[in-house]
């Protein structure tokens, strides 16, 4: 795990595409539970460590995860997440330019938890919820573009089933067009920063990581 911030109510991860924020069928060991194996060691703690989720990363996408190490963080910040009080950025490669270079985005997502997907539609439908994101386009390679995306609500799967309905697919994510996987097995959809007001302290906090390191990557950071 790479640990990049931790105060007496809040760890937050920089997590990696293998790493889970939630068990899963694999049987993979979730980051909540590595957390706390890593306070007891690291505090001596005696007896159960508490690590609640705030919110959650799909598997193959990279970046920010908090965690709340107390019950009032927990429930401070669940309902920060929930009301919008926090602002989440993130980078996605993609292969195909956007329509414009910089925009709005705003569809209905309909989820079918069978293929665990999110289908998006121009006009609202039943059982969908509305989703919206800012983009804009920070640099492009000879066969790739760099987008910053500021996610304004919080849908099952939003960046990855938005930008591929807007015809620019995330690089690897077979599930929602991309023509080929990445080597690593995970997208790239990074989760870059996270800002908010601290549920206790009440100071302006905001929690970076860096992006993955791998050649494609690292270029588009020299070029922003």
């Amino acid at each position: 795990m790479e640990i990049i911030y931790e105060d007496n109510h809040l760890i937050a991860v920089n997590k990696n595409c293998h790493e889970i924020v939630q068990g899963d069928r694999t049987g993979d060991t979730p980051l909540p539970e590595l957390l706390k194996s890593y306070l007891k060691e690291k505090y001596a703690k005696q007896g159960n460590v508490f690590i609640g989720v705030t919110h959650r990363l799909d598997r193959p996408v990279t970046g920010v995860v908090i965690f709340a190490k107390t019950g009032k963080a927990l429930t401070r910040m669940n309902d920060m997440f929930r009301n919008g009080e926090v602002r989440k950025t993130y980078r996605a490669i993609v292969k195909n330019a956007p329509p414009r270079s910089e925009d709005e985005l705003t569809h209905w997502l309909v989820r079918d938890e069978k293929q665990n997907k999110s289908f998006a539609y121009d006009r609202e439908k039943p059982g969908s919820k509305k989703a919206v994101l800012h983009y804009r386009l920070l640099a492009r390679s000879e066969k790739y573009h760099l987008l910053e995306i500021d996610l304004k609500t919080g849908r099952h799967h939003q960046i990855r089933c938005q930008l591929a309905k807007a015809g620019c697919p995330v690089k690897g994510d077979l599930k929602y067009g991309a023509e080929h996987s990445n080597p690593d097995g995970g997208i790239s959809l990074h989760a870059c920063s996270v800002s908010f007001t601290h549920p206790v302290s009440k100071e302006e906090v905001c929690i970076t990581a860096r992006a993955p390191r791998d050649g494609l990557w690292e270029i588009f950071d020299a070029a922003v």
